[in-house]
């Protein structure tokens, strides 16, 4: 797996941001600091006033996906959170947003059945439809690329070059990726915003998510929404997150080499109908990730295919340290009722390898 630009350096920066700044007897590991009140006399201007606008633990790590994402960077908790935050400091009534049909459907519902009393309007276009579709009367473009769950690709950066000259404001959802396989800022894009729940995390175990820009302006009004509605996360689940962070390059390099090894024993066996895993040429993705999604023929075919594969695990979710696999269709996402997406885990690759094909065996 081989890193974007800098990548290795921001890594590198990531993991000893902490480190570089110790005093003799100074703890090596992120502290982690619960408090909701501070103490504060009459005579100093404080720094920390309220827990719900500040927290070390929680700075500490938004100063680490900084790091990584080369650019300012708030945490909020949750992935949709991210979403609903964005939403209130950069619409307002009577503006639209051009969203992918075919991406993470909690997000279309958030829009269709909560934000559109707002009057906040959508439009939808496939991700494979991107380079050419209308962004005349367009506020913000929110995509996710690859898309969840087809894993089709968007040209970040001819994208962006579309929404400068529309004046209109790219999003750029990086949860499948993560920073250390795409930087999208690099590319053009205005904002990133990622589900750290997933593979920044990886441990199963904490709900998280950022927003990351080089957009002063942007930021500050994302802050103001986040401290005034509430929108903060605790600092114990930031502290977790901080763990995940700590060996997310080495988490990917085996996610994403298991999904190497297994995405040709799929491709070349009858009972699957189709394919989808990224492009490996793409000039955007250091590596074309840890997901796959595979066709069978029907329900029950995908349910033999996870009962064979056992211990593979039956859920939904993706990133995490096991590998996992979930039927997209039940939960509303517009493909086959037969279509699997994959989520390699850290599993040693023969006996993910074989799991997988004891999974074929018994469709």
């Amino acid at each position: 797996m081989a890193n974007p630009p800098n990548m290795n350096d921001r890594v590198f920066a990531m993991l000893h941001a902490r480190t570089t700044g110790l005093a003799t007897g100074d703890a090596i590991a992120e502290p982690l600091i619960a408090t909701s009140v501070y103490h504060l006399p009459n005579a100093s201007d404080p720094t920390r006033v309220y827990g719900r606008i500040d927290n070390a633990t929680v700075q500490a790590v938004e100063t680490r996906i900084g790091v990584l994402e080369d650019a300012p960077t708030l945490l909020f908790p949750s992935g949709m959170a991210t979403y609903g935050a964005l939403t209130m400091a950069l619409l307002k009534a009577g503006d639209t947003v051009l969203l992918l049909s075919d991406g993470y459907f909690a997000a279309r519902a958030m829009y269709d059945s909560i934000l559109a009393d707002f009057d906040i309007k959508t439009r939808l276009v496939a991700a494979r439809d991107t380079t050419d579709a209308p962004l005349d009367g367009i506020k913000m473009v929110l995509i996710e690329t690859p898309s969840n769950p087809t894993l089709d690709l968007v040209d970040i950066a001819a994208l962006a070059v579309r929404c400068r000259a529309a004046g209109c404001i790219l999003v750029v959802d990086n949860t499948v990726c993560t920073p250390v396989l795409q930087q999208p800022l690099d590319l053009g894009a205005d904002v990133v915003i990622s589900s750290d729940t997933k593979a920044m995390s990886g441990h199963s175990d904490v709900l998280m998510g950022h927003i990351s820009s080089r957009d002063s302006g942007m930021m500050k009004r994302v802050q103001n929404v986040r401290n005034l509605m509430g929108a903060i996360p605790g600092p114990f689940e930031a502290w977790l997150l901080l763990r995940g962070l700590e060996t997310l390059e080495l988490r990917l390099s085996r996610m994403c080499a298991n999904a190497d090894a297994i995405v040709p024993v799929l491709r070349d066996h009858s009972a699957v109908k189709d394919l989808h895993y990224p492009a490996s040429n793409s000039a955007q993705m250091a590596h074309p990730g840890f997901l796959i999604g595979v066709t069978f023929a029907d329900t029950a075919a995908a349910g033999r295919f996870i009962d064979g594969a056992s211990p593979m695990i039956p859920a939904t979710s993706f990133g995490g340290l096991h590998t996992s696999a979930d039927r997209r269709a039940r939960w509303g996402d517009d493909v086959e009722d037969g279509f699997l997406r994959l989520s390699l885990g850290c599993e040693p690759e023969a006996q993910i390898v074989d799991a997988i094909k004891r999974g074929l065996a018994a469709v």
